[in-house]
């Protein structure tokens, strides 16, 4: 059995609006049958003017879905919310958009749940089509509360939790909704079964990810839903990038693979080093400045020799960034997109210059040929060894 299951579409509702009764006469008396200006009336009543260009934006297919996203997306960790409200948000939701950008990403656990609100209402002062851009969010982590049912994948929080995010964000339904950790208090079959009740039952969603799931997770969660004929993952939202490569390479090779599984990357700048800005200290308007204690083991780590051997690392990437004309960071968000298995890189900026500038990366793609690979991996020196997995095949 098919364990990539469709979800349901949302019921449309419409009230149709006919033509004067003499008009409507002449015109079937005239021209078509009166079953046909029905049609058209419906056709005319539906129907809304695109606000969407795609430019010469890449799009590619979300794992074994139908559903095409942008090869570059925006997500709200660390900003929408946080550092960045207001009409800010919206611009940066605007320019993304105007770049040919039709997914943005968020969670529950982004600001407490304010990242949702905060892009959510710039969503609806900009009054885009819904149908015409793709939006997800994870559940699990919650969004601080205390109360022990208020995190984690319960079907209780799964359902719950998705309804509080739709309410932030002011939508009926999200395209993905992700399982933003694994669980592991909660039965597989009971974390499989809550999200296939939030698409096929509730029409909450569309499709269902993982975000840091073990490879054999999401194994796990697929043979469940085959065998209770329920709805299986079909995307992972994992960290990937020239300095974070093992997991993503090497143990969900089999995925690729066998399940056509797809993939959301995070971090695609390894939290900015890849831009270069830290190669010098830490700049008081960067976040590793403006979020210290999160990023405390990670600016401790960047102090000690491994950490400066990964700055010299950029150093040089920086000259083949220069020699293609372009940006270190719009290198490394381009050889990140190289990648087949990469369905869209998620992009985070706190302004709208960075947007335009990350999506310069677009024209980078081409340009990495085999040789600059093989440069770069000359530089990088961490290329995983993708071993042999021994696979069940669907």
């Amino acid at each position: 059995m098919n364990s990539f299951v469709r979800a349901r579409q949302p019921i449309l509702k419409t009230s149709f609006h006919l033509s004067p009764p003499r008009v409507r006469q002449q015109l079937t008396s005239r021209t078509l049958p009166s079953v046909n200006i029905q049609r058209i009336t419906m056709a005319s009543s539906l129907s809304s003017v695109s606000k969407f260009d795609p430019k010469n934006m890449e799009f590619r297919y979300l794992g074994p879905t139908g559903l095409k996203v942008s090869v570059f997306s925006l997500g709200g960790w660390m900003t929408y919310g946080k550092h960045v409200t207001g009409n800010t948000v919206k611009d940066c939701l605007q320019t993304a958009w105007d770049h040919g950008i039709n997914f943005f990403d968020t969670a529950e656990a982004y600001a407490n749940g304010e990242s949702e609100i905060s892009m959510g209402q710039a969503l609806k002062e900009l009054d885009w089509p819904r149908e015409e851009y793709v939006i997800s969010t994870k559940i699990f982590f919650g969004t601080g509360r205390k109360e022990p049912n208020c995190r984690g994948l319960s079907k209780k929080h799964i359902v719950e939790g998705l309804k509080q995010s739709l309410k932030r964000l002011q939508l009926d339904y999200v395209d993905v909704v992700f399982a933003h950790r694994m669980d592991p208090n909660v039965p597989m079959k009971e974390i499989v079964e809550g999200f296939t009740q939030v698409i096929r039952n509730l029409n909450l969603a569309y499709y269902w990810g993982t975000s840091e799931w073990t490879a054999a997770q999401i194994q796990e969660a697929t043979a469940i839903a085959e065998k209770y004929n329920l709805i299986a993952p079909v995307v992972e939202q994992p960290q990937y990038s020239m300095f974070a490569r093992e997991r993503f390479e090497n143990e969900y090779a089999p995925l690729y693979s066998s399940l056509s599984y797809g993939t959301t990357i995070w971090s695609p700048l390894n939290y900015g080093i890849l831009t270069g800005k830290y190669n010098d200290g830490i700049p008081k308007d960067s976040r590793f400045a403006k979020e210290g204690e999160f990023f405390k083991d990670t600016i401790n780590r960047l102090r000690t020799p491994e950490g400066q051997e990964k700055i010299e690392k950029v150093k040089k990437l920086t000259a083949i960034a220069e020699r293609l004309e372009t940006t270190t960071a719009a290198l490394a968000l381009a050889w990140c997109a190289k990648n087949k298995n990469v369905t869209t890189v998620i992009l985070g900026a706190t302004k709208v210059e960075q947007i335009v500038e990350n999506c310069k990366a677009l024209e980078i793609i081409p340009k990495i040929t085999d040789e600059i690979m093989e440069e770069v991996e000359g530089i990088l020196q961490n290329k995983p060894e993708v071993k042999q997995h021994i696979w069940t095949q669907r």
